[in-house]
């Protein structure tokens, strides 16, 4: 029985520390390139035939998107922190742990909800054709990393 419940423990410890481990940065930045593309198409504007009061409108939504992703990151790193702290004892409570987790996922959850939302408004200033565009580019640049996604599976034993 102890032996169980021993077993228990630590594969919850596994999986709490497994959800605090920080993504990369840049590993986020795709992420927030993914949720939108907004970043793209400002950089890309002239490629993707956006106008000047397209771009205009996009920049500040642009630079509100970037506040909120800085200000995530911030409040997951502490909700991260705060379970560490919880599970800094040998015998921590599980209960006060498993609310740890569900405040990360609840930041995750509503960060994420945030950027489709800023996407779906974003994507009503293209047109059509500046859509294909946006999605062209997309693929592109997935296409870019396609090469290293195939030499880090090669390298894996």
């Amino acid at each position: 029985m102890k032996t169980v419940r021993s077993i228990a423990l630590m594969v919850a410890v596994v999986f709490f520390l497994a959800l605090s481990v920080p993504l990369p940065v840049s590993a986020e930045m795709m992420d927030m390139d993914k949720m939108g593309g907004m970043g793209m198409c400002i950089e890309h504007a002239e490629m993707m035939g956006l106008t000047d009061d397209q771009i205009m409108k996009m920049k500040p939504r642009h630079s509100d998107m970037q506040k909120k992703h800085a200000r995530y990151k911030a409040d997951k790193k502490i909700a991260e922190i705060e379970l560490m702290d919880v599970m800094d004892v040998k015998d921590f409570d599980l209960e006060k742990a498993r609310l740890a987790v569900k405040k990360i996922a609840e930041i995750k959850t509503a960060h994420q909800l945030e950027m489709l939302k800023s996407m779906k408004e974003m994507r009503t200033m293209l047109t059509e054709e500046q859509f294909k565009a946006m999605q062209k580019m997309k693929t592109m640049k997935m296409d870019e990393h396609e090469p290293m996604k195939m030499k880090m599976k090669m390298d894996k034993p």
